[in-house]
């Protein structure tokens, strides 16, 4: 059947079924056996036939299109560019097209009329969009659940947040930090808010003071060098700290240049000596604030968000990689699985981070 367009028909003849019962398993719908959809899906796969996506819609009254709605910041972020390619990849997969909504948002009923379906990814409760949006009479899925009063989203896509900070915090205390620092994101988005409040509880679990400053959602490296100089001026015992917002933390390298503090040394606490690590990168070659100063406090650097900026800098940032391509790739296709009726609204799944340790706090070779 490769010399012309395989059709429903020819699927249904081929699977021994009805062509409306080809129709329901390859959409998901209708109550077909699974042993049954199973079998239509395979023998469609077999036979190389693809659905007409135009004559779909119109059956559907569909637009054929989702729309993916990013916090305001996100044009300057590589976390959320990749993320919308992963999106993208993954709706193209379905046949559908993917809108980008103007941040100031539009009313909800003229969404909904362009759109089947919506991505609105760490909605804010100060996004004065956000409500329209999950009320447009269309499935939402979100990525980060919405702490605001509003209409429940049909899904949702969620990370552990306070888990990945607890690693990082763990990890620079594992390698020598006693008094750590972390530049929190302001904003009240899911992941802001997870990250101040897990900053603050990790702190009091662990009998330990750690320094919280609250820095822009998506704070330019400039702002995280003020910040951190800031910070390690009025609080020199600060030996490690832990940037959030994504690209910020070469700021916080520069500042710990500035201040004369060595970045990526191992601190032997039992003895009292500092060794630093040759594999490290060390910013500022282990000089002394003052002259004729003892050597100052070693500093770790690590960053709640990996990317570009991280994985380049000198020396490398350890950082938590929350893979954000599959991460927008996962929240679409929840919403693919919510429309096509494989997926059941209210549905909540998780996506998977990784910690990856580099020079900016000494792993060990």
């Amino acid at each position: 059947m490769t010399s012309r367009t395989v059709t429903l028909l020819d699927v249904a003849r081929a699977a021994g079924v009805s062509k409306s019962t080809v129709s329901d398993a390859l959409q998901g719908s209708g109550r077909v056996a699974e042993a049954t959809r199973e079998r239509v899906r395979a023998v469609a796969e077999e036979l190389g036939y693809r659905p007409n996506s135009a004559a779909r819609r119109l059956r559907r009254s569909s637009t054929g299109a989702i729309g993916l709605h990013l916090p305001q910041t996100a044009t300057r972020l590589d976390y959320y560019m990749n993320l919308a390619f992963g999106a993208v990849a993954r709706a193209q997969e379905e046949g559908l097209d993917v809108v980008l909504l103007a941040p100031a948002g539009g009313a909800s009923g003229r969404v909904a009329s362009r759109v089947d379906g919506l991505l609105v990814i760490d909605p804010e409760v100060g996004d004065s969009a956000v409500p329209g949006l999950l009320d447009a009479g269309v499935p939402v899925v979100t990525g980060e659940r919405y702490l605001g009063p509003a209409a429940t989203p049909s899904g949702a896509v969620i990370c552990d947040n306070a888990a990945s900070l607890t690693a990082l915090l763990d990890h620079v205390t594992e390698r020598g930090a006693r008094h750590p620092a972390v530049l929190a994101p302001a904003g009240t988005s899911a992941w802001a808010t997870a990250l101040r409040a897990t900053a603050a509880s990790w702190g009091q679990e662990h009998g330990v003071a750690v320094a919280l400053r609250t820095v822009p959602f998506a704070a330019t490296p400039q702002e995280a060098e003020e910040t951190t100089l800031a910070l390690l001026r009025t609080d020199p015992a600060v030996d490690a700290v832990i940037c959030a917002p994504d690209g910020a933390a070469p700021g916080v390298l520069r500042a710990a240049a500035t201040a004369g503090r060595t970045v990526g040394t191992v601190s032997d606490r039992m003895t009292g000596s500092t060794t630093s690590d040759p594999t490290a990168g060390s910013t500022t070659s282990g000089r002394t604030g003052e002259a004729g100063a003892p050597p100052r406090t070693p500093l770790l650097v690590a960053s709640c968000v990996d990317g570009t900026a991280t994985r380049s800098a000198e020396p490398p940032v350890t950082a938590v990689d929350l893979r954000p391509a599959a991460y927008g790739r996962a929240c679409a296709e929840l919403l693919c699985d919510i429309l096509a009726g494989r997926t059941a609204p209210d549905t909540v799944r998780r996506h998977a981070w990784a910690l990856e340790t580099r020079a900016s706090t000494a792993p060990p070779r």
